[in-house]
């Protein structure tokens, strides 16, 4: 498991949000949890703010990264590997720097 690695929701809100990526840096590996973030059925959700949400294609679905259900799960809680953001991994950490950043109070 790999930071910016896209897993399969195995929990019961997989209809929405069929993907987790994990965000967390591998410099805490041997943690038993993942910090992830969700990726949501971008049909399913009302508006957005592109820089918060980045939308992403995959699996032939566009789906997008929601930093404000940031969660942590169990490892072994995640489903299966089925592809890598880390070519795109600087609209995902703008998207949590946006999240974080004190600009706005």
């Amino acid at each position: 498991m790999a930071q910016f690695d896209v897993h399969r929701n195995r929990t019961a809100t997989r209809s929405g949000i069929p993907y987790l990526a994990i965000v967390q840096s591998q410099r805490f590996d041997a943690s038993a949890r993942r910090v992830i973030v969700p990726l949501l059925l971008a049909d399913k959700v009302q508006s957005t703010e592109p820089s918060l949400t980045p939308l992403f294609m995959i699996e032939g679905q566009n789906v997008i990264l929601n930093p404000l259900q940031l969660a942590s799960v169990p490892a072994d809680q995640l489903g299966e590997k089925v592809c890598s953001l880390a070519d795109d991994s600087d609209r995902i950490i703008a998207a949590i720097d946006l999240l974080i950043s004190r600009a706005w109070g």
